[in-house]
């Protein structure tokens, strides 16, 4: 048998004509199509009709991240264009600290053209910000793999980082639209319940949901809490390795409310609302299996790594990895609990608390597509071909689907 490592990319792959790409989402969120996998049985609805394929008591999870302008653009003065795509903060390293900053802060980045940018030269631009003119400038510092940290500094103390993001930033969409991001993608790339700003990418699965669906999901009494996985740009790269073993996951922030994982577990049917969700869940088994081990771990060393499901060799159940969670919130006093994960999730992987996921259809050869493998096996191969053959919409703004696998209607 493979291990995880040695699973080859080559066989997720598909034939994805760019047509069937949508660049852009529907006029009503809810009316996009919902494919129906239903332990091995596929067949199509739409999203609006989504509380009638579950369960009175079913529990949605869903990502509560906001995606941020996080796309700068500046020139030199040659007219060289330089991107800087800001990726997660440095100083201060926490999100609501680094989008309160005053005066400057250092991000981590992406930079496009960056061999015309030398490190320790200052870009500037200058523009209103609440009526106010203010001058943002960019310093290169080191680099840190293929990104760079860059530190940027503004003129205007009255001026926050969320403040000059939201002036000079672009939201970034993704980058297989190929196309320049509009006015109203501002609305439609941000889910109607994002509240909680860091991520460079949308989890898209909840784009579809709109104040009607919840409606009907309350009115059948299923639930709906939030945890925050802010999405980081690794969302977009392929797997450029021949095997999954040499893919490296970028690290991500989550952040769980308690009430939020009482409820979970006193429910213990949780539908996933994207993939984002399923890592947030899924990550959250692995943190409790190590303060199971030891209660004084500092919440700031809390991490779960990339192959850590795969050679931890932990053996609680959910509902004990759950109740170490709760006993070191108790401990340390905590209304939530946040860490950074690297998880992968790929054929092989033991789900621990997700039941069913909601979810989009991905790009051929992306850790998104291992995921949806994981969690259905080789039928992801029938569910795509009937997506295909049924019309359906691919990626960011595509259609959607609702995965049930042993799991009672």
């Amino acid at each position: 048998m493979k291990t995880p490592q040695n699973i080859a990319i080559e066989d997720f792959n598909y034939d994805l004509p760019d047509e069937r790409i949508a660049k852009f989402p529907l006029e009503k969120r809810d009316e996009s199509k919902l494919l129906l996998y239903r332990n091995g049985e596929i067949s199509h609805s739409t999203f609006k009709n989504i509380s009638q394929y579950l369960n009175e008591g079913d529990l949605l999870v869903c990502n509560n991240t906001r995606v941020i302008q996080a796309r700068l653009l500046f020139h030199k003065e040659t007219g060289a264009r330089i991107e800087v795509f800001c990726l997660e903060p440095v100083r201060p390293h926490d999100y609501v600290l680094t989008f309160q900053a005053i005066g400057e802060c250092v991000w981590k980045c992406m930079i496009g053209n960056a061999s015309k940018w030398k490190a320790g030269t200052i870009l500037e631009r200058d523009v209103k910000v609440n009526g106010k003119e203010v001058i943002l400038k960019a310093e290169k510092l080191e680099a840190e793999g293929n990104a760079y940290h860059v530190r940027f500094f503004w003129d205007e103390p009255s001026t926050n980082f969320a403040d000059i993001l939201d002036a000079f930033g672009v939201l970034p969409i993704p980058p297989y639209l190929h196309r320049e991001t509009v006015d109203r993608d501002k609305v439609t790339y941000q889910t109607v319940y994002s509240k909680i700003k860091g991520s460079v990418a949308a989890p898209t699965a909840g784009l579809h949901f709109t104040p009607e669906v919840f409606e009907s999901l309350r009115k059948k009494n299923i639930g709906c809490e939030e945890v925050t996985l802010h999405v980081g740009a690794g969302t977009f790269q392929p797997v450029k390795s021949a095997t999954i073993g040499d893919h490296e996951m970028h690290s991500e922030w989550i952040c769980v409310r308690r009430s939020v994982i009482e409820k979970i577990r006193e429910t213990g049917k949780v539908v996933a609302v994207g993939t984002t969700s399923v890592r947030t869940l899924e990550s959250l088994y692995y943190i409790g299996c190590q303060l199971a081990e030891n209660m004084e771990l500092p919440e700031t060393e809390l991490k779960v790594t990339q192959w850590m499901p795969y050679e931890s060799g932990y053996t609680l159940s959910t509902e004990e990895s759950l109740d170490a969670i709760l006993r070191y919130m108790e401990k340390h006093e905590l209304e939530s609990i946040s860490a950074d994960t690297q998880i992968i999730i790929v054929p092989g992987y033991q789900f621990h608390l997700v039941k069913a996921i909601i979810t989009n259809f991905h790009q051929p050869q992306s850790t998104l597509l291992l995921l949806i493998s994981a969690f259905v096996g080789d039928d992801w191969k029938r569910m795509y071909d009937y997506a295909m053959k049924n019309d359906f919409r691919f990626l960011s703004y595509g259609d959607s689907s609702l995965l049930i696998k042993n799991f009672e209607l």
